[in-house]
C-alpha cells in the first residue's frame, strides 16, 4: 500500500512546535505500507488541497491520512479543503470514529472530520492529537485493505459476512 501522511499545523509548519501526530502516524501505519509519505503544511486550505492533490494524482497514494485542523479553532480547514477536492464523500469512516471515540471523551462530538475519494485514492481526516490519531486508526485500519481491492475495482462482493 501506498500511504501519505499530511499534518496540518501552523506552528508544526513554520518550525515553532515538533509534530507528534505525523511521525507517529508513520510508524502505525509501517507495517502494512510499502511506501509512506510524509508531509506538513500550515492551516491554509490551498495547502491543504494542493497536497491532497498531488498525494492523490501524482503519487497515486491509496491513503492520505491527514492529522489536524478538524477542530473549532478559527483556522481550522482540513475538512473543507478536504471536501473540495474529493469526488465522493464516505461518511460512515468519521462516523465510526467519533462513535468509538464518544466512549472516552465527549469532545470526539466536536470532530469536523470527513472522509472521501479521489480517483482511487481514500482521503481520510484524524485528529491532531497523537491520543486521538492512535485511537481512531485502531478504528480504521480494519477496513483498509478492502477499501483498497474496492477502489481498484478487485472486489465485488462487499455484502459477504466477515470471516
Amino acid at each position: 500500500m501506498r500511504i501519505a501522511v499530511l499534518t496540518v499545523s501552523d506552528r508544526c509548519s513554520a518550525g515553532l512546535t515538533e509534530d507528534k501526530s505525523g511521525p507517529l502516524l508513520c510508524d502505525l501505519l509501517r507495517d502494512i505500507a510499502q511506501t509512506i509519505e510524509y508531509e506538513v503544511v500550515p492551516d491554509e486550505t490551498e495547502s491543504i488541497e494542493a497536497a491532497l492533490i498531488r498525494f492523490s494524482d501524482d503519487r497515486r497514494a491509496d491513503y492520505v491520512f491527514t492529522t489536524g485542523g478538524t477542530g473549532f479553532a478559527p483556522r481550522d480547514v482540513t475538512p473543507e479543503a478536504t471536501k473540495r477536492v474529493i469526488e465522493k464523500e464516505v461518511p460512515g469512516i468519521p462516523e465510526a470514529i467519533r462513535y468509538r471515540s464518544l466512549q472516552i471523551t465527549p469532545r470526539a462530538m466536536l470532530s469536523r472530520a470527513t472522509a472521501g475519494i479521489r480517483g482511487k485514492t481514500l482521503i481520510v481526516n484524524l485528529p491532531g492529537s497523537p491520543k486521538a490519531v492512535r485511537e481512531s486508526l485502531e478504528v480504521v485500519l480494519p477496513i483498509l485493505e478492502h477499501a483498497k481491492e474496492t477502489l481498484s475495482g478487485q472486489t465485488l462482493d462487499c455484502g459477504r459476512p466477515e470471516p
